[in-house]
């Protein structure tokens, strides 16, 4: 599941901060690049969202703060099996990752609490290689809270913060921190691939990956696995219900953001996987005929009972499914990390042109 926080501010804002360290130099670096909303703009995504067959509600609306809370709970979920895997995965083969890479640079592209990322963090500090941090995330509190506790619990480290959409600020990736030259790992974990379509959208993002990256540096990706079906369909069915919750909640945002009136309680979760596509599809369903008012959009929607909306899909690879993604994007595969055929991570580089 994608984790995309929509911002309305619009300012760029650098700041130096004096951060605990054994010399006394200055540890952090805080970048603020958030384009500014273009109100009409946002609106007109909505209507064209809406107007498609089937009806499609755009991903980062699912994210206020009850969203956010719900998703950490998803995370948590016994039938929500990547995180865990993905985390198990990093901690077998991080070295591994980092003597190929040689990298001195970590660059996370929606790092959230750098859970994960401290796996890579150690692993660098062992090898010691460890010499900067860079952290891209749409919520400016997690950054910043991010930056003080690694830059306390690893000394010498410089953490350049970006409070970025790394959807589309890739251009603003500070060059590599310590101005020594040294190469790169860029970490995109978490599966969140997989919620933008691999004919267009996977690829148009990977390209930016990869116009940002130089020669030397390392991409390491994060996919879920195509594997038995039920398997898949119970990590977004859970018998809790806090994917259901999180599904729905998306009509709360919609309603607050648009001044729309979605009654939520007529509509239910379904979570389907596409065999054809190899992907998770999750929707909400109209219990009845309905009529929703949009007064922000100056727009009326009629709902028939059983049509659905769209609201996320989530992509499942094998190797050769991320190989030729990352082809297409000009990439190469250059490893592959499995863990329980569940989760697997790829390891590839620019490709030279």
């Amino acid at each position: 599941m994608i984790r995309l926080i929509p911002q309305p501010e619009s300012h760029m804002i650098s700041e130096m901060t004096r951060a605990p360290s054994t010399d006394g130099m200055v540890r952090i670096r805080i970048d603020r690049h958030l384009a500014p909303a273009d109100e009409s703009a946002v609106q007109d995504e909505l209507r064209q969202a809406i107007a498609e067959t089937p009806r499609r509600i755009p991903t980062k609306y699912f994210y206020n703060d009850h969203g956010s809370t719900l998703f950490e709970r998803i995370c948590e979920l016994p039938e929500y099996y990547q995180t865990r895997t993905e985390a198990a995965l990093l901690h077998r083969i991080a070295d591994q990752v980092v003597r190929t890479s040689g990298a001195r640079e970590l660059v996370e592209l929606g790092s959230g609490a750098s859970t994960k990322s401290r796996i890579l963090l150690d692993a660098l500090d062992a090898a010691g290689h460890l010499e900067s941090y860079v952290p891209v995330d749409v919520s400016e509190g997690i950054v910043r809270r991010v930056a003080n506790e690694l830059t306390a619990e690893y000394p010498n480290l410089l953490v350049h913060g970006l409070i970025a959409d790394f959807m589309s600020d890739l251009g603003e990736l500070p060059s590599e921190v310590s101005g020594r030259g040294h190469s790169r790992l860029v970490a995109f974990l978490g599966g969140t691939i997989g919620n933008l379509d691999p004919a267009s959208q996977g690829v148009d993002f990977l390209r930016h990956v990869h116009d940002a990256m130089g020669p030397g540096d390392h991409l390491l990706i994060g996919v879920d696995l195509i594997k038995d079906h039920a398997i898949i369909e119970a990590a977004y069915n859970d018998s809790a219900g806090v994917t259901a919750a999180f599904n729905l909640n998306v009509l709360s945002v919609l309603n607050q953001r648009f001044e729309a009136n979605f009654d939520i309680e007529a509509f239910q979760h379904r979570a389907i996987y596409d065999p054809e596509n190899n992907w998770i599809e999750m929707r909400l369903i109209s219990t009845r005929e309905q009529r929703v008012r949009f007064g922000a959009l100056d727009l009326d929607l009629t709902l028939n009972e059983g049509e659905e909306l769209l609201t996320e899909i989530s992509t499942k690879f094998d190797r050769p499914r991320l190989r030729d993604l990352l082809g297409a994007s000009g990439f190469d595969l250059v490893d592959w990390f499995v863990q329980d055929d569940l989760f697997a991570l790829g390891l590839a580089t620019p490709r030279s042109t």
